[in-house]
């Protein structure tokens, strides 16, 4: 990992710049679909419904992702200058434990949506308020959980290569480390990577018999496995060979890929869906839509 006080090594100032250019970029566009997003849901009487629960949930846990992004883009333009993390120990600590908890909330609410679409075409029944409302919980109740262990002394938070953002240290390769990640990628991605495959592979096999098959089934998992993928084989490399025979750079792809995932999801799951554009729209010109309702 890297040092606090000098200039990570493997990277010259105007790399770290445009790294951090990267991120903020990421973050700006995480952010703002999001946030509109949610906002949609805040004016929106119509999208108060326990399906449109878990869209919001999602969106929620993606603002976290593009403001810890943001937070890192932040540090790059001040590692630069300061040559350090500005945030100390603390900071590196409360910015893992962030950036881990909405991650694991992100992952898992994608497998709670691929659910809940399940339940509702193959049903044919609309989702149950508890049963949004549990699924919430127990998605940011479990991120909470597994993200707060390494806190506790199961894992350990650190600086990235660059030195701009926190996560789990996965340069030790000890066996405390390679038990957490096993345990905690079983629970947390692997099976909610299983649900959304095998939810939407039974929802499409139902919507192609009843010829109406109008939902993208493949993005989700797609966007799983290729935004935290890279993530998890460098965790899974770092438990059986010497991470630092990777170049730092390298080690900060997944990284940047990973906080792409927000505004991907933001496009997927609001901006792909008539009834949250058609609020978002009522929030952006809330004169055209008061005119909608008296006609």
């Amino acid at each position: 990992m890297a040092e606090p006080g000098t200039l990570p090594t493997g990277f010259r100032e105007l790399e770290v710049l445009a790294v951090g250019t990267v991120l903020l970029v990421e973050a700006l566009s995480g952010l703002s679909l999001n946030g509109l997003t949610v906002f949609s849901f805040c004016k929106t009487p119509e999208l108060r419904t326990p399906s449109h629960l878990l869209v919001l949930s999602l969106a929620l846990a993606d603002s976290g992702i593009s403001l810890n992004a943001l937070v890192a883009a932040t540090s790059s333009l001040l590692r630069v200058s300061h040559r350090r993390w500005p945030y100390g120990s603390d900071g590196c600590q409360a910015h893992g434990f962030q950036g881990f908890a909405t991650a694991l909330a992100s992952i898992c609410g994608s497998a709670a949506i691929a659910w809940g679409r399940y339940h509702h075409y193959c049903t044919r029944s609309q989702l149950a308020w508890n049963t949004a409302i549990s699924l919430v919980l127990f998605v940011w109740l479990s991120s909470a959980f597994w993200a707060a262990l390494p806190l506790l002394g199961w894992g350990h938070y650190d600086y990235e290569p660059l030195g701009t953002c926190c996560t789990l240290d996965y340069s030790r390769g000890d066996r405390n480390f390679t038990s957490f990640l096993f345990t905690m990628a079983f629970f947390n991605f692997l099976m909610p990577l299983f649900i959304t495959l095998t939810s939407y592979r039974l929802m499409e096999q139902k919507l192609r018999k009843s010829g109406r098959l109008q939902v993208n089934t493949t993005l989700p998992a797609r966007t799983l496995l290729l935004g935290w993928g890279p993530y998890a084989l460098l965790y899974l490399y770092a438990t059986v060979a010497d991470v630092t025979s990777i170049s730092p750079k390298l080690q900060m792809v997944p990284a940047l890929i990973a906080k792409t995932v927000p505004t991907i999801n933001a496009i997927n799951y609001a901006l792909g869906s008539e009834t949250v554009c058609r609020g978002i729209w009522q929030c952006l010109s809330p004169q055209r839509s008061e005119q909608d309702r008296t006609k």
